[in-house]
């Protein structure tokens, strides 16, 4: 009972610090509510700063994909209970944004800066990739990806090979949660050269992480996965796949 309520509190602890982080990301990109933000205030020199933002960058992206390969969650589940082996990935995920926020070095300049309608259209657009990222973690089991099912929250879901998600979001494209991200990291009135280093280098990392990712795929789903690629893209939606998901509905 005791190692059963552990794992409840603890998976319960890395969901709600999932939630209370990604909504510090948005405010910290939009600029609003937190005193430190992707634009200021600037703290070190321009040469420092982008050293150590890359290097926050790079470590943020190590952990999410070191993490993620199977190996090292085999390593994981020797080391700790299976049941928790993804309410860690989702902690250490959680520490390392934490850091990154914390640590981020603004080193002003400024690439574009709009307002009027242009900026409402930015910023709705931007609340559009938002959106389309949380509905993308509901797409899937959202407890099973945020590690709350595994350690007891919710009723378990029976020992079978994984079903490959090729219904609603994931058949406009195959990889909803990196669009949706990718969005909101771009899409802004104001974009600084400090922010413009932060989209473009975890753009950079979703290039190489969903390569490593679809590899997985293949292997895991074989033919299957082949199959559903070559109907529908990785992140830009193309006019057949937006058709089979919102024409299909309005036929229907």
């Amino acid at each position: 009972m005791t190692r059963r309520f552990a794992s409840l509190v603890l998976s319960a602890a890395g969901w709600m610090a999932f939630n209370a982080v990604m909504l510090w990301t948005v405010a910290f990109l939009a600029g609003v509510v937190v005193p430190r933000t992707v634009d200021g205030p600037i703290r070190v020199a321009r040469g420092a700063a982008i050293g150590i933002d890359l290097a926050l960058v790079l470590l943020f992206a190590l952990q999410h994909s070191v993490m993620a390969r199977r190996p090292v969650k085999a390593w994981l589940r020797r080391r700790i209970p299976e049941q928790l082996e993804r309410a860690t990935y989702v902690l250490a995920a959680d520490a390392s944004l934490i850091v990154l926020l914390l640590l981020w070095q603004p080193w002003g300049g400024r690439v574009w800066d709009v307002g009027g309608t242009a900026a409402v259209l930015l910023w709705s657009v931007c609340a559009l990739g938002w959106v389309l990222a949380a509905a993308a973690t509901y797409a899937v089991d959202h407890l099973e990806l945020t590690g709350l099912r595994q350690a007891g929250w919710g009723a378990p879901r029976p020992a079978m090979p994984a079903n490959l998600t090729t219904t609603g979001l994931h058949a406009l494209v195959r990889h909803p949660l990196m669009l949706g991200l990718l969005i909101a990291f771009w899409a802004t009135p104001r974009m600084s050269s400090g922010h413009l280093l932060f989209a473009a280098a975890t753009t950079a990392y979703i290039a190489v992480g969903l390569r490593f990712e679809e590899r997985d795929l293949r292997r895991t789903f074989g033919s299957a996965y082949d199959d559903y690629a070559a109907r529908v893209p990785a992140l830009v939606p193309g006019i057949r796949s937006a058709w089979r998901v919102f024409g299909g509905r309005a036929a229907a």
